[in-house]
């Protein structure tokens, strides 16, 4: 059963063309997702008294429509499958009227945070959440491969403003890293990220990136070059 809120596209959330901003959208979504958890009784301190934890794998976010200033819109998501330590949700972002603005798919990871390690599913972590059908888009592969003859970018450190209440970067904060690689003009039309290590606060992030035709792969690395996270912009 899918889980919905109402929103309003504030000023706060628009980016220099008065419209939500991809981050925008990756926000709403994840507001979503963390809403329906908490009505069903799997919310934050849930989750902590059993030392349990769910953390993005990856995206797909497709974008239709890029919603302006005052738009009334609507979030929607519903977890579609659990397989092993894994869950899978669809979300979707609709205007009053149906119109749909974006979909995506996702894929997160269960994971013990006294270890750090995933965790397999057990009844109780998944009790309350109502399975739904798998939504109608062109799913591409959780995983993305690097393109040869990615360009390093001048290295950069992680800050407190990058932290979440998991106390490691926000999953949004990648892609807003990410972006500002972007060339001037370039409209996202789908992004993927694929979230390989947690980044914490003093990391430092060394970029690579690589532009081509309609899309844009950027890479934030640790110096030995192992991926942290990977982000790929597509354009229409």
């Amino acid at each position: 059963m899918s889980y919905s809120f109402k929103g309003r596209v504030r000023y706060s959330e628009i980016g220099e063309d008065g419209c939500l901003t991809l981050p925008g959208i990756q926000n709403y979504y994840q507001d979503c997702c963390t809403f329906q958890s908490e009505n069903i009784g799997q919310g934050m301190k849930a989750l902590e008294e059993r030392q349990r934890a769910w953390v993005l794998s990856s995206w797909q976010i497709v974008v239709n429509r890029y919603p302006g200033l005052g738009e009334t819109i609507v979030a929607s998501t519903a977890p579609y499958g659990f397989k092993g330590f894994l869950g899978m949700r669809n979300f979707t972002l609709k205007t009053e009227d149906g119109e749909l603005l974006s979909y995506a798919n996702s894929i997160w990871t269960n994971i013990d945070t006294k270890t750090g390690l995933p965790a397999r599913l057990t009844d109780e972590d998944t009790r309350g959440y109502e399975l739904d059908e798998k939504l109608e888009m062109d799913y591409a592969p959780r995983k993305i491969a690097l393109p040869e003859g990615m360009e390093a970018q001048e290295s950069f450190a992680i800050q407190k403003h990058h932290l979440d209440t998991h106390h490691h970067v926000n999953n949004c904060q990648y892609i807003r890293m990410g972006a500002d690689y972007l060339p001037e003009g370039f409209e996202i039309r789908q992004m993927r990220a694929e979230y390989k290590k947690q980044a914490l606060l003093g990391d430092v992030f060394y970029p690579a990136v690589k532009l081509e035709m309609g899309k844009v792969t950027v890479a934030l690395s640790a110096e030995n070059g192992e991926p942290y996270a990977i982000v790929e912009f597509m354009s229409a």
